[in-house]
């Protein structure tokens, strides 16, 4: 049986958090393995007073992952059903305030990470890493799996002169450790006077995906509905940097890609051709609903991962870019700023966080050339990483 930190928290009867007042960063997607979202599972002990669950803090999407994109959200109120403040970490402010901390002597974490470096939670994270070191408020993670497993890693390492929202420390794109270890790793490396604790997973190996354990998924976004979603999200996501649909708008995103100018078919001939491995391409077609080309009939392809454990989704989005742009008839555009904030970096330099690796993708270095640019780059990260890692290696 699986037990998130969350579950362990309460099978200890919250002894880590009695009699503090509490600030809890969190969104829909954390809740126990009987599916009770952690407010409601402190409300009770905060009627009691036997802690005080002082204000609720939420990510990109939003504590109810129901804003749609990159919506800017609300700028913070009282919890019309709760009565406790509610504060969005997602808008022009993104680290917490000293009046948003005010009267807070323990801040708690309880997000799902998608195992990404792009993912904005452990960014999230980081920024109220850095309040709570500003302000000596101890902070307390509650564990989540990695949902793609905890022994692949995937380069390219971010360099810092591309540091933004998608990326504020240099990290893998696939990093492979749960938030708890990317917690540990930013503490030793950017926040090392902020006082961390950690409520690690039980029944969790590290070559587990999501779906061998025995929870049940919460989309922790709108846009990764299933498992499926987020292992190929690492790599998929670098479409958000161009004129190709990512597949928004579709009931599978990042799985689905492509724009009206493409041929479905014989992208996925020529994709399937290239034989990357635990990778298949079917041809689609598909019309969004929102976001790029909406209303629009798309030509692509649906990724289907035949074997996770060999699939490298980092080298198969380069793949993907190279052909797309081969077929596009010079209808292939990277997108511009502004991006997540970023008014002067292009949205594909921050995201590769590599400042060469956009022309790289779309260049006649051979693709085994360019995976090898990648293992390296991971390796040179590994030191840094396996010091964070609270579980074994096989």
């Amino acid at each position: 049986m699986t037990l998130t930190g969350l579950d362990l928290l309460a099978q200890g009867g919250f002894a880590e958090i009695h009699g503090r007042s509490i600030g809890l960063l969190c969104n829909q997607a954390s809740v126990t393995r009987n599916l009770v979202h952690a407010v409601d599972l402190l409300l009770p002990g905060h009627a009691r007073g036997d802690y005080v669950l002082k204000a609720v803090f939420g990510p990109q999407h939003g504590l109810h992952g129901h804003t749609q994109d990159n919506m800017i959200e609300w700028e913070g109120s009282a919890d019309a059903r709760t009565g406790i403040p509610i504060y969005s970490l997602y808008g022009e402010v993104r680290e917490p305030t000293d009046e948003m901390l005010e009267g807070i002597d323990l801040f708690v974490v309880d997000l799902q990470d998608l195992g990404a470096r792009y993912y904005t939670f452990i960014w999230s994270m980081a920024l109220c890493m850095k309040a709570c070191e500003r302000r000596g408020i101890p902070m307390l993670v509650l564990d989540r799996p990695n949902p793609i497993g905890g022994v692949q890693v995937e380069g390219p390492v971010l360099v810092p002169a591309l540091a933004s929202f998608v990326g504020l420390h240099p990290l893998p794109t696939r990093h492979g450790m749960t938030i708890a270890e990317v917690a540990k790793h930013f503490q030793a490396a950017f926040y090392p006077r902020v006082q961390l604790s950690f409520l690690t997973l039980q029944g969790w190996s590290r070559s587990d995906y999501f779906d061998d354990l025995d929870l049940r998924w919460i989309p922790p976004s709108p846009n990764v509905p299933v498992v499926d979603s987020a292992v190929v999200y690492p790599g998929m996501c670098l479409l958000e940097a161009t004129n190709l649909s990512e597949g928004r708008g579709t009931t599978r995103p990042f799985e689905t890609f492509g724009a009206p100018w493409l041929d479905g078919w014989k992208l996925a001939s020529a994709l399937n051709g290239l034989e990357l491995m635990g990778a298949h391409f079917r041809p689609v077609q598909f019309q969004p609903t929102f976001n790029k080309f909406s209303g629009e009939v798309c030509g692509g392809c649906f990724l289907h991962v035949t074997d996770r454990r060999s699939f490298e989704p980092v080298l198969a989005a380069i793949a993907v870019l190279r052909v797309c742009a081969s077929m596009s008839g010079g209808k292939f555009e990277w997108k511009k700023p502004p991006y997540e904030y970023e008014a002067e970096k292009r949205p594909i330099d921050i995201l590769f966080g590599r400042p060469d690796l956009a022309e790289v993708a779309l260049g006649d270095t051979p693709l085994n050339q360019v995976h090898q640019m990648l293992v390296e780059d991971a390796a040179r990260f590994e030191p840094a990483r396996k010091s964070a890692l609270l579980y074994a290696t096989a």
